[in-house]
C-alpha cells in the first residue's frame, strides 16, 4: 500500500511541474468529462492454486481527464475514473461432483491514469497509451454454488477453504496499463481501450493464520468512453 502511495504522489509531482514550467513542451488547460462502460474478463491469482476460467461482467463509470502538455508530438494528460465493477473468479471443477462455483466481488475502483497520445489533437484520431495505480474498495460479495449435491471430497490439491469464507481486506491495490484509440469529433471524444490491471493487494487473510498466502484480482477490460470538454485551449 505504501508503494502504491508513493507512487501517485510522484506522479502527481511530475507532472504538476511539468505543467507549470512547460519549458520544452507547449501548455494545455484542457478538462473533460463524460462515462465509460464495457466488459471485464476477470480472475484470481490464488496460492494454493485453484483452477479457474474467467469470469465476464459488466463495468461502468464516471471519467474526468486533464490534458496539461504536448511535448513533440506525444499529448500528455492524466486520468481520472470512478468505475463499479463486478470481479471475483468462475471455477473449473472437473473432479466428477457436477458442481459449479462462481465469486462475485463487487468494487468501486478509482484508477489514475497517465496518458499519452500520439495523432490529430482537436479532430481525427489519435492512439494511446495510460498507465498507473489504482485503488478499490469492496462494496460486497457473492457465491454461486451449483450442483444437485454440493460434494468437495475430490477437489484437486484438497483446496475447499475458499468457499464460504469471507473477504478479509476490503481495500484492494494494484496497476493497470492499457492502449486505446480515441475519435476528437465536434460531438466530444470517443475512445475505445483495453486494459490489463495487476492487483497487488490480497483479498483474504495472507497471514501464517491464513488459508491463501496469495489471493489477487487479475483482470482483462475493454471499455467505450465518451467526453465532452468543459474548458479547451484555444487552436492558434
Amino acid at each position: 500500500m505504501k508503494l502504491i502511495i508513493r507512487y501517485i504522489i510522484c506522479t502527481l509531482l511530475i507532472f504538476t511541474t511539468s505543467t507549470v514550467e512547460a519549458q520544452v513542451g507547449s501548455p494545455r488547460h484542457d478538462f473533460a468529462i463524460g462515462g465509460s462502460a464495457g466488459m471485464t474478463m476477470t480472475r484470481m491469482d490464488m496460492t494454493p492454486t485453484i483452477k479457474q476460467g474467467y469470469k465476464a461482467a459488466p463495468t461502468f463509470g464516471f471519467t474526468t481527464r486533464f490534458i496539461g502538455e504536448k511535448y513533440f508530438t506525444s499529448i500528455c494528460g492524466v486520468q481520472l475514473e470512478v468505475n463499479f465493477a463486478n470481479l471475483g473468479w468462475k471455477e473449473q471443477i472437473e473432479d466428477g461432483s457436477g458442481n459449479t462455483y462462481s465469486r462475485d466481488l463487487t468494487y468501486v475502483q478509482v484508477p489514475m491514469l497517465m496518458q499519452m497520445g500520439w495523432g490529430y489533437e482537436h479532430r481525427g484520431g489519435k492512439f494511446l497509451f495510460e498507465a498507473g495505480p489504482q485503488i478499490g474498495f469492496n462494496l460486497g460479495s457473492t457465491e454461486h454454488m451449483g450442483g444437485n449435491t454440493w460434494d468437495v471430497s475430490n477437489r484437486p490439491n484438497n483446496v475447499t477453504e475458499q468457499y464460504g469464507l469471507d473477504v478479509d481486506h476490503r481495500i484492494d491495490y494494484g496497476i493497470v496499463g492499457g492502449l486505446g484509440f480515441e475519435l476528437t469529433t465536434s460531438l466530444g471524444h470517443f475512445i475505445i481501450d483495453a486494459r490489463y490491471y495487476f492487483g497487488l493487494g490480497d483479498v483474504f487473510d495472507n497471514s501464517k493464520s491464513g488459508h491463501f498466502s496469495r489471493s489477487a484480482h487479475q483482470t482483462i477490460s475493454a471499455k467505450l468512453t465518451y467526453l465532452v470538454d468543459i474548458i479547451k485551449t484555444k487552436q492558434k
